[in-house]
């Protein structure tokens, strides 16, 4: 760690960026990264785990799949079901990006899961956040800010995360459906008493996921109907790492957060349904600036998750006030603004 604390001091006194780099798998999101890379893959290791408390604590450059075998040792998980998007996959660089699965409506977010961190400022000092227990927060909750900062606060060096108990049971269930039919099913299913963890409409199909403990599985099902699927792991892994054949192509990729009652998006190009109606994702070369027009019009925002960056930078403009709060914020943190420069915003 004092190698990674050096680097930095140094970048911070010669004002010299530095783009951070831990398992490099998610390399594609966000801004272009300037400067040169600070690696944090070498700082890894499972710090502490708690199966009895349900906390995992560990260096940012462990790998998602190392923490997921232990956890599954002592049936546990990650409630927020990250992707990977490779075999790289950091806990560090999930929560910088804060990736969440198809979990993430009924368990929580990855910014949810984190109870405390520890990270390394613009200027080379070791900074503390939170702790390893629920309820440990007092004032504002910084290590939750750092999650989905994208490296711009600071350098995540470890994080304790909640994690939770494996379900006893599941199954998926489908139905042919269109988007809008889809769209209203889930939100009224949400509203009921059910074991769900997922719902997704891709490629005309509305999946169902049921989980917990068997009697409470069983009477969802019942009450629900369907077809059940087969290989429903495949199926659900396959929507989480983008290897689903919606996903395939090189048309630009874009991922739409919404109020999940909105009916189908009125934009060209193909579009699948995740987090219960909450995120649409869409296939499709329309430009930019009209995507974020048509977010911004029902009161959600976008971002090109991938494709080829347009000059206005892939994620939604933020408007003046909440970009002033930010900019103070970065102020902080990274007074010279050497800690992954533009990657979230152009000049920020």
């Amino acid at each position: 760690m004092q190698t990674l604390v050096d680097q930095v001091k140094d970048a911070y006194l010669a004002r010299r960026m530095l783009q951070i780099r831990g398992g490099g798998s998610k390399d594609w999101y966000g801004n272009a990264a300037q400067g040169s890379v600070i690696d944090v893959s070498g700082h890894s290791g499972i710090v502490e785990y708690a199966p009895a408390e349900l906390v995992l604590t560990a260096k940012a450059g462990t790998r998602l799949a190392e923490i997921e075998t232990v956890l599954a040792a002592n049936n546990q998980m990650l409630s927020f079901e990250p992707p990977h998007y490779g075999d790289s996959a950091t806990l560090g660089g999930t929560l910088a990006c804060g990736f969440s699965g198809a979990r993430r409506p009924y368990s929580g977010s990855a910014r949810d899961a984190v109870l405390g961190v520890q990270i390394l400022d613009g200027r080379g000092d070791l900074l503390n956040f939170g702790g390893k227990v629920i309820k440990n927060v007092a004032g504002y909750d910084i290590s939750r800010l750092t999650v989905g900062a994208l490296g711009t606060l600071g350098i995540i060096l470890q994080a304790s995360v909640k994690v939770v108990p494996r379900p006893a049971a599941t199954v998926t269930l489908q139905y042919e459906l269109d988007q809008a039919a889809s769209i209203v099913r889930m939100n009224e299913l949400a509203g009921q008493p059910l074991p769900l963890t997922a719902a997704a409409w891709i490629n005309g199909v509305l999946s169902l996921r049921l989980e917990g403990n068997a009697a409470a599985v069983l009477a969802a099902q019942a009450k629900l109907g369907g077809d059940i699927l087969d290989h429903a792991a495949d199926f659900w892994l396959a929507a989480r790492e983008h290897t689903a054949p919606f996903f395939a192509g090189e048309t630009p990729l874009w991922r739409l957060s919404v109020p999940p009652t909105v009916p189908p998006l009125d934009l060209p190009g193909k579009q699948a349904v995740t987090w219960g109606g909450a995120q649409r994702w869409l296939k499709s070369a329309t430009p930019a600036a009209s995507i974020y027009a048509a977010a911004a019009r029902i009161g959600g925002h976008a971002a090109l998750y991938r494709g080829a960056r347009p000059q206005t930078g892939v994620f939604h403009a933020l408007p003046a006030a909440v970009m002033a709060l930010h900019r103070r914020l970065k102020t902080q943190f990274d007074p010279h603004g050497i800690l992954n420069r533009g990657r979230l915003y152009s000049d920020f």
